[in-house]
């Protein structure tokens, strides 16, 4: 009996001294911060992934995204969200840190991740699907708009988010209440076409309106807080570290570490805007313009082999075109190459090269693996490969614009006048151009001899009698002054080979 009471005794003490050391019970976290701003796209997802894996194996376990965005690319915030929810979860506490705004892709981004906090007067919502041209309507919006609230109800279940109000962000016709349980005396969200009839259950006279159907669900911080999407609201990056602190009884180390985009990210994804691919594209085509008119391969061929590996690799390094599309591209420039300087006419090799080159172009434009056919399978792919050509387009108008200009004032230009072709002389202008006479037309065939008026490399200038004629030369590049034989003509097309 004496042993028993002397046990009870120390239990007690034991218990009574356990709330007075709270270092027992407290457990040391470290965090890390990651920035995510600006436009996100295939850049800013790979990044992500890098500067988490990172944090990871720094031993992080929160990582805490700084977010500041009005959305971008829905397949890359899809990648970004599964990231976040598949790879990182399981290894670390994932907190989205609005600290501007998290709109459209932003918000999916954020709603991915455990925790959302926010810092006073930001906001947080319409995730509705838009295009750069035109209206999304009827079934194409359906399309669009049931993948991306599949994405927010995939958040939703996983980091314990209001489902309605997630649907809310994404669709226009959803309609939002917040009823009572009675039961639980729980404030809940419900849709409009699934509120429940049961008036013992629910309190269906006081509830109240959060979203109609002629709105797309936005939040303000305080609202975001009060309908349990955010956590909690704060001041600054010090207030989150304090708030996570006290609700999960943790202590941080140290204070945390900012990651931020390096140099070479922050310039593939401007490589990567459609701003700059359209240059790229452009400044290809007018490089290898110039170097048709150019003896020798000179500066403006290296300018568009330069141009062309800048605009694909930029796009493989995010994963939008692969090995197969640059070799593809590139074999469709040399068949063209071959089509232009060695053979006589244009047949199988320039039609081929133009398909290669196409072909290539176009598989650049959407995500598929090597062996997979570049083909849109989504909405959002649709929308890459609309943007896509409509940079190409642009980038293209932009060359037949400058070529013309090239065409019409360079020559004139006496800094630049030997890097074309030049027109030919006063003794040579008294002739006309192509096969007339001002007087007499001039009547061309097959075996008729005349004379090199510019440089053929391989097409120029030849006289034959007293007309200039736009000629082509046979495999070969001839210089000003040597004899020629018309070998052939087809159409306008006059090929000439060396006496």
């Amino acid at each position: 009996m004496l042993v028993a009471f002397v046990l009870l005794g120390i239990r007690v003490l034991a218990a009574t001294e356990e709330p007075n050391q709270p270092a027992g019970t407290r457990k040391t976290a470290k965090a890390t911060v990651i920035s995510t701003k600006g436009v996100i796209d295939d850049g800013l997802y790979h990044s992500i992934r890098r500067r988490t894996e990172q944090a990871l194996e720094d031993g992080a376990t929160y990582v805490i995204y700084e977010i500041g965005t009005y959305g971008g690319r829905a397949d890359s915030a899809d990648d970004i969200s599964k990231f976040f929810i598949h790879d990182v979860s399981p290894r670390a506490r994932t907190v989205a840190y609005v600290v501007t705004e998290a709109i459209s892709a932003g918000a999916m981004i954020s709603v991915s991740c455990n925790d959302i906090v926010m810092r006073e007067s930001t906001t947080i919502g319409d995730c509705a699907p838009i295009l750069l041209e035109g209206k999304l309507e009827g079934v194409e919006r359906e399309k669009s708009e049931s993948f991306i609230r599949a994405a927010f109800q995939r958040a939703a279940e996983a980091n314990h988010y209001p489902p309605a109000l997630l649907k809310a962000m994404v669709s226009q016709q959803v309609e939002v209440y917040r009823v009572k349980n009675l039961e639980t005396g729980q404030m809940e969200f419900l849709e409009g076409d699934r509120m429940p009839v049961d008036a013992n259950v629910w309190d269906l006279k006081n509830k109240e309106l959060i979203d109609s159907k002629d709105t797309i669900l936005t939040l303000t911080a305080n609202q975001a807080q009060e309908y349990n999407v955010a956590r909690a609201v704060v001041k600054d990056l010090a207030a989150v570290v304090t708030f996570l602190e006290q609700r999960d009884n943790v202590t941080f180390e140290n204070a945390p570490a900012i990651l931020e985009t390096n140099w070479s990210e922050e310039m593939v994804r401007w490589l990567n805007s459609p701003t700059v691919t359209g240059i790229l594209f452009m400044v290809g085509l007018l490089g290898i313009y110039m170097e048709l008119q150019t003896p020798g391969i000179g500066l403006p061929g290296l300018v568009a082999a330069l141009a062309f590996l800048i605009l694909f690799g930029s796009k493989y390094l995010i994963g939008l075109a692969n090995y197969v599309e640059i070799a593809v591209f590139f074999v469709g420039l040399v068949l063209l190459a071959v089509e232009i300087f060695v053979l006589p006419g244009f047949g199988i090799a320039g039609v081929l090269g133009i398909i290669f080159i196409v072909a290539g172009l176009f598989g650049m434009l959407l995500p598929n693996s090597p062996g997979q056919i570049p083909w849109p399978r989504f909405d959002f792919e649709w929308n890459m490969l609309r943007n896509g050509l409509m940079s190409l387009g642009i980038g293209f108008a932009g060359f037949v614009v400058i070529a013309l200009i090239l065409a019409r004032y360079l020559p004139k230009s006496r800094a630049f006048s030997g890097l074309v072709l030049a027109a030919p002389g006063p003794a040579a202008q008294e002739a006309v151009s192509m096969t007339a006479h001002p007087e007499q037309p001039v009547e061309l065939k097959a075996g008729d001899e005349g004379e090199v008026l510019t440089p053929l490399r391989p097409s120029g200038k030849a006289t034959f009698a007293s007309a200039v004629v736009d000629v082509v030369a046979q495999a070969e590049f001839l210089k000003k002054g040597q004899k020629v034989r018309i070998v052939a003509i087809h159409g306008n097309r006059v090929v000439v080979k060396a006496c």
